[in-house]
């Protein structure tokens, strides 16, 4: 991780120095480096719980950054979106690659879920604030935020959610699909 605390990089400064990357600008790359991965640390150990996998997961992040980076498209996603979301996809996988039980706790549809480790939740949450995705989730109903922040959060499939959360799975691709429309419509505003 690096040694330098989170500046607050502009998601413009994020898409800057992954086109430079792209090039193969290593010094752009330090930078991308330096400012973005506390951000992308607390989504892998959000996701893993455990700081030394976490550690592995946002090295194999940062070395498919820089393998990667021509594939980023800036019309597409801001580049904060993109790593955070590479970041999310690598912890997903190697959580599924070593098949780590995750507690089948039942979600409860009404209140939000509670996180008991507030330090890696502001990190989190000050990302998200960072592109506005937290007023667009703010939108959604009570029950779908839930599953999203669930889905994002814990890395739960459709039928996971669906299990815990005692709605068939039809309604739970439907809810999350739409969801999703809307929070992209939001943060499109």
């Amino acid at each position: 991780m690096a040694d330098s605390p989170e500046r607050n990089l502009p998601a413009d400064d994020a898409d800057r120095l992954l086109l430079a990357t792209a090039q193969g600008d290593t010094l752009a790359f330090e930078q991308l480096y330096r400012s973005t991965s506390p951000r992308l640390f607390a989504v892998c150990l959000r996701l893993l719980h455990q700081r030394s996998e976490a550690e592995d997961v946002l090295q194999e992040v940062y070395s498919n950054v820089w393998r990667k980076a021509a594939q980023f498209d800036p019309g597409k996603a801001s580049g904060l979106t993109w790593l955070s979301m590479m970041a999310r996809n690598r912890a997903i996988d190697h959580l599924r690659a070593s098949r780590v039980e995750r507690a089948s706790v039942p979600i409860d549809l009404g209140p939000e879920l509670i996180d008991t480790s507030p330090r890696v939740e502001q990190m989190a949450e000050a990302a998200m604030e960072a592109h506005g995705l937290e007023v667009c989730l703010d939108e959604l109903e009570p029950q779908r935020r839930s599953l999203i922040r669930t889905a994002f959060f814990e890395g739960s499939t459709y039928e996971e959610l669906a299990t815990r959360s005692g709605t068939p799975l039809g309604t739970v691709k439907s809810w999350i699909r739409r969801s999703l429309t809307k929070l992209k419509a939001c943060l499109e505003r």
